[in-house]
């Protein structure tokens, strides 16, 4: 058990240690980054520090070491902050070297000055990223990321702890009205700098003014409710503002993120920030931002906390149940990998059995919808994704709910989805697409504003007869790109900016569906459960916990998977190929093969496969037949377009 040391707790006074030992030389800050990379690989230590995603904001510790496991939603413009400062004693002229890193406020002490002429000051530059929690994040990755933290890590009231109270009682608040000095002791010796502040220093008797004004401004009923910006309607979970140091260029909207920083909720930001909103105060040469930008680019601490960035790394995989960097090298993650492989073929052939129940008894579907769920764009050739494939899930019952059901069922499966209900109202009415706010200089976000690998159910079976307006129009015109091309087109008012995406889409519809696909499976129930409900509850209930894990591990593991065809199949297959076409010239197209080479792909890795063999092409060739004879089939049922 590793000891929770001041790292963990004061990790400001272990950045201020090596600041002290090693100025003037400029490698401290190299040196802070290497001191907590080291301290967090010993023991599993980041399962020792206190996430945001499971811990209510006000239960933790300011300025402590704290982690958050994000989505950039947005990138602010960069900015200026004093990376080192000089403080001057007025009364001894005893002058002291401090660091606004990892601050967003700077300190100086009761008797101190900031010297803002010293030759000392740097200048340095961060950058703020706007991230929220992963949209559509599965309860159940929640719940095994909480369980696997120690206890400890677990902040709760009962810790020794107190949270400091943002929010005052009315019998406080009537107390500083009374004696506005109050609110200014809270202060005196806190801070006399805002660290983010492009000129540097905001003068003490400034401070206490806005402290004692800053109470009214920022009033629930003086100003209205902070738009925190989820893609995902009912989203839960902190926004923040994270302030990245180093390598931000690596970093692009809509990564998924896991960050270790600093905790920064103090309410000197919050009165400050008030306070620069009140055009009264403003001073037209020293900020030119607008009051709308003000708003949302300098939000309440309470609300949209900061987290100053030590360490932060770009997930590949939200699922708690894998390591979370696959990394070939290491031997833990070989040893994990290939114990599970080693035990693939019967966790595949349970999850068969049960998505089989789930589709109604029907193998084939269940088949195509393992392969869809570990499908993923491996690449990209000029604008044509490869790897992507959407599957429309026909013929499925309208009136009973099913793919509510199912959506419910895949949701226990996927670390992160989403259930779109397709109907004219919500076409009409929802904003799918993003879309740039210049007054606020801000990214509004949008439904299709997803985190790579994120499941997106389409039920078409809500679909009815109606107009669709023009912003209806753009809405199933944006999800037709994204299943097509595997991008989104963020609407820049002047121009659009095209962000890819990684998104597996299912459609399910009753005949086919409006939208394009990539392979269409029409389902032939072979029961039909009087009471659905009741039938899709019992399924999951009766599967083991364990079981259920292994369902996570293996499609979440299979999609990181690497894959190749050796040159002899590669042969192989363009041999077969051209036998078919001599056979049947019309119905096999260079589109068949293309279908029928993804098939292979996805059927080689869910049975561990890493290369493509003869049996699993002949595999896919069949299932492929089967398909499309029910395709046929079906058509000549029903007489209709399928």
């Amino acid at each position: 058990m590793p000891c929770v040391g001041d790292w963990l707790n004061s990790p400001l006074s272990i950045v201020q240690g090596i600041f002290a030992q090693n100025v003037p030389n400029s490698d401290w800050e190299k040196k802070v980054t290497e001191y907590f990379k080291e301290k967090l690989k010993e023991n599993n230590a980041t399962n020792w520090v206190p996430s945001l995603n499971d811990v209510p904001v006000h239960y933790l510790k300011p300025n402590s070491l704290v982690k958050f496991r994000c989505m950039v939603q947005d990138m602010f413009d960069p900015e200026f902050y004093m990376g080192v400062y000089e403080t001057v004693d007025p009364n001894t002229n005893a002058r002291v070297l401090h660091f606004g890193k990892y601050r967003d406020v700077a300190e100086c002490g009761p008797q101190q000055e900031i010297d803002l002429n010293s030759s000392q000051t740097v200048t340095s530059e961060r950058q703020t990223f706007y991230c929220v929690p992963v949209p559509g994040e599965s309860a159940w990755v929640k719940e095994i990321s909480f369980l696997t933290e120690p206890v400890q890590a677990r902040v709760s009231p009962s810790t020794s702890y107190t949270p400091s109270r943002h929010k005052r009682s009315y019998e406080e608040d009537e107390d500083m009205d009374l004696h506005p000095s109050k609110q200014k002791e809270q202060h005196t010796g806190k801070s006399c700098c805002s660290g983010g502040d492009i000129h540097g220093c905001v003068e003490p008797k400034r401070l206490e003014t806005e402290a004692s004004a800053g109470h009214h401004v920022i009033s629930p009923n003086c100003s209205p409710p902070l738009d925190l910006n989820f893609p995902l309607p009912g989203e839960k979970g902190p926004a923040c503002l994270v302030k990245v140091y180093e390598s931000w260029e690596s970093f692009k909207v809509n990564d998924v993120l896991e960050v270790f920083g600093v905790l920064s909720v103090d309410p000197v930001l919050s009165i400050v920030n008030s306070e620069e909103r009140d055009s009264s105060t403003l001073d037209p040469m020293e900020c030119m931002d607008t009051a709308e930008e003000q708003r949302v680019h300098s939000p309440p601490a309470s609300l949209v906390p900061r987290i100053h960035v030590i360490l932060a790394q770009k997930l590949q995989h939200i699922n708690p149940l894998l390591p979370a960097c696959l990394n070939e090298e290491e031997s833990k993650t070989c040893e994990f990998v290939s114990n599970f492989m080693s035990e693939l073929s019967p966790v595949r052939a349970e999850l068969l059995g049960f998505l089989t129940h789930a589709l109604l008894g029907d193998s084939l579907a269940a088949e195509y919808l393992i392969l869809h769920l570990i499908s993923t764009v491996y690449a990209r050739r000029d604008v044509l994704p490869l790897g992507k494939f959407t599957v429309n899930l026909s013929g499925c019952p309208r009136n009973s709910a099913f793919t509510e059901h199912l959506y419910r069922l895949i949701q226990q499966l996927v670390p992160a989805s989403y259930h779109l209900r397709m109907s004219i109202e919500s076409m009409n009415h929802s904003r799918f697409i993003p879309h740039k706010d210049y007054a606020a200089n801000r990214l509004v976000s949008g439904l299709l504003q997803l985190a790579s690998s994120t499941s997106l159910v389409i039920d078409e079976t809500q679909l009815e007869q109606g107009q669709l307006d023009t912003a209806g129009v753009h809405n199933v015109t944006a999800l037709g790109n994204l299943i097509t091309w595997q991008k989104v087109d963020y609407d820049f008012n002047y121009h659009q900016m095209e962000f890819p995406c990684n998104i597996n889409v299912l459609i399910t519809s009753e005949g086919r569906s409006l939208l394009p696909s990539d392979c269409q499976v029409h389902l032939q129930p072979q029961i039909i459960p009087p009471n659905m409900e009741e039938y899709m509850s019992s399924l999951l209930t009766a599967v083991l916990p364990s079981v259920l894990n292994k369902f996570r591990i293996y499609l979440s593991l299979l999609r990181l998977l690497d894959y190749s065809i050796s040159d002899e199949v590669t042969k192989a297959v363009e041999e077969d190929f051209v036998e078919m076409r001599k056979n049947n010239p019309e119905s096999v197209t260079a589109d068949d093969l293309h279908k029928m080479l993804l098939v292979a792909r996805f059927l080689s890795l869910s049975a561990g496969q890493t290369t493509l063999s003869r049996e699993r092409w002949l595999r896919a060739k069949q299932l492929e037949a089967l398909r499309k004879a029910r395709l046929q089939q079906q058509q000549c049922v029903n007489g209709n377009e399928l």
